[in-house]
């Protein structure tokens, strides 16, 4: 069902959280600022990409952990951590920590599969047990049953001074309902929605529909994920589109960031790979433009939450005057409000 004319219920950002390897504090430092500066200008939620053997934040859960106590409201999330890196048992005991700190504010997001570039570190991490490990759906399977709650221990109790318990601590109630499965493929939305998990569908998906019209294709993909998803029209999807308002950009500003869409337009209206992946056309423009084209995107009109992604290689300016024009122009324009000091939304 087309949402077009609905207006945006949520607003979030991503970032990559890029550092300098010589001085990487000041680059976290930057984060945790945008962060703190997202939850100002009323956005939803805040989410941070998770990246390997990068210069770009590789323990994203450490980094909300910080900004649970330098933020109040705004949601927190990962899009999307790869679970071929992970050990499901120990994250669950770091997610329900971060999830306590946070006043259950936290929206993890997860991929299942090899993760990207596996092959320059997955010996580091898996040295002789790699043929053994199940990188696949049931792992993060495993990991929601961790987080539920469901018993991992027949010996609890107290032995001793001190207590044991029979799940995975701390718990955080109502965690395991916020959990984001990144699709990029008509089974694998398919598979997220028939698990009941929520959606996260960004600006790279593989094209299946006979087209490699971007947009069609993630369509298609968001309405299986609610064909198959228990709450059909009411499952939660969000969208992550590279989006660049230029309304208060300076002119330099300006020259960089259509520089930036350029060198990345050779990517769209082609599959690339064996897996025939398509890329979205990063949207650059005055927030008037931007909202126009959404409105004209047939996967937009197919959700009302966005997680908009920042470009990678900007500056601490710039992403300032970004988030500050999508808060204060692009969202209005495509129906959203910003949340008002002390006002708590659902994460």
């Amino acid at each position: 069902m087309a949402r077009s004319s609905a207006p945006l219920r949520r607003l979030g950002f991503l970032t990559m959280g890029l550092f300098d390897p010589e001085e990487p504090a000041a680059g976290h430092e930057a984060t945790l600022q945008l962060i703190e500066l997202g939850e100002r200008l009323g956005f939803d939620s805040a989410w941070l990409r998770h990246r390997h053997l990068q210069f770009g934040i590789s323990s994203p859960v450490a980094v909300l952990a910080a900004a649970t106590q330098r933020t109040k409201r705004i949601a927190l999330g990962t899009a999307v951590t790869p679970l071929g890196a992970e050990n499901p048992f120990r994250l669950a005991e770091d997610l329900g920590t971060v999830d306590v700190l946070s006043g259950g504010r936290l929206l993890p997001g997860f991929s299942t599969g090899e993760p990207m570039r596996f092959d320059a570190f997955k010996h580091a991490i898996y040295p002789s047990t790699l043929d053994q490990e199940d990188l696949g759906y049931d792992r993060v399977l495993r990991l929601r049953s961790f987080i539920r709650g469901d018993v991992v221990s027949d010996s609890a109790g107290r032995e001793g001074q001190e207590d044991y318990s029979s799940r995975v601590e701390p718990h955080a109630d109502g965690l395991a309902e916020r959990l984001w499965y990144g699709a990029g493929s008509l089974r694998s939305a398919g598979w997220a929605g028939e698990h009941s998990f929520n959606l996260l569908t960004s600006s790279v998906i593989a094209a299946e529909d006979g087209t490699t019209d971007f947009a069609a294709n993630q369509a298609a993909q968001v309405r299986r994920f609610r064909e198959l998803h228990p709450a059909g029209e009411r499952a939660r999807v969000s969208q992550g589109l590279v989006v660049i308002p230029t309304d208060s950009a300076t002119a330099s500003q300006r020259a960089r960031y259509h520089e930036y869409v350029e060198s990345r337009r050779h990517r769209v209206g082609v599959a690339h790979g064996p897996r025939r992946m398509l890329f979205a056309e990063d949207l650059v423009g005055s927030s008037a433009e931007i909202a126009e084209r959404l409105h004209e995107h047939a996967g937009f009109q197919e959700v009302d939450e966005v997680a908009f992604a920042l470009p990678f290689t900007l500056e601490p300016d710039d992403y300032t005057q970004l988030l500050t024009d999508i808060a204060g122009a692009l969202g209005p324009a495509l129906g959203w409000r910003p949340a008002a000091d002390g006002e708590s939304r659902p994460a």
